[in-house]
């Protein structure tokens, strides 16, 4: 239980170590809250410092999934889905509410891909390529994650329902991880989808 909570609290404080913010501190000196749409999370870092500060910063989003899980795996949990689960959550709360920031942060949309890279590798493949398809078709990274984000727990179920076991099996608390995360990605994009749905929604094109 003790190892559980401690994992716990080593996940959302990870996950709140802001990559994007740090980045483009890093890059250029800026503070990327007040640029472009103002988030802290890969797109926007993108608009805002290019493909080499988007680069950076997706793959330390999805480091800090990973990591949490991956720990708890190594350190015995692997057999204990459920706290997996919610180690994996608290990283994307982090990323979502981080402490140092005044909980104001990202999307969770490449923290989630980190924890699903530890938990159902396949699953985030088909996210991952479906992401990509459709922001090469249309330049919304928001739409192009929403759209992901379904695949991705069409995937989960799919995974389940055919009994895969390479990696790990994916079970149904790691479905349910799915569908939360799903659901803070959609609450977090709430705005996105208005924008989308009246045609103001940003493209993910770069400033630079």
């Amino acid at each position: 239980m003790l190892k559980v909570l401690a994992l716990l609290t080593f996940g959302y404080l990870l996950g709140s170590v802001p990559s994007g913010w740090l980045v483009m501190k890093v890059y250029r000196n800026q503070d990327v809250r007040k640029l472009g749409s103002g988030n802290i999370g890969a797109a926007n870092v993108y608009r805002a410092g290019g493909l080499g500060a988007f680069t950076f910063t997706l793959i330390a989003d999805g480091l800090k999934g990973f990591i949490p899980v991956l720990t708890g795996i190594v350190l015995g949990l692997g057999g204990q889905e459920l706290a997996l689960a919610l180690i994996g959550l608290s990283a994307v709360v982090g990323h979502t509410w981080p402490l140092y920031l005044g909980f104001r942060g990202g999307k969770g949309v490449a923290t989630s891909g980190g924890v699903m890279l530890a938990l159902a590798p396949v699953a985030l493949i088909m996210s991952a390529v479906t992401w990509l398809l459709i922001v090469r078709l249309t330049r919304f990274a928001s739409l192009s994650s929403l759209i992901a984000v379904g695949v991705g727990l069409v995937s989960l179920l799919a995974l389940h329902l055919a009994g895969w076991h390479a990696w790990r099996p994916v079970g149904w608390w790691v479905i349910a991880l799915g569908i939360a995360l799903g659901g803070l990605v959609f609450y977090r994009h709430r705005a996105n989808i208005g924008r989308l749905a009246t045609g103001r929604e940003l493209k993910i094109t770069t400033q630079t």
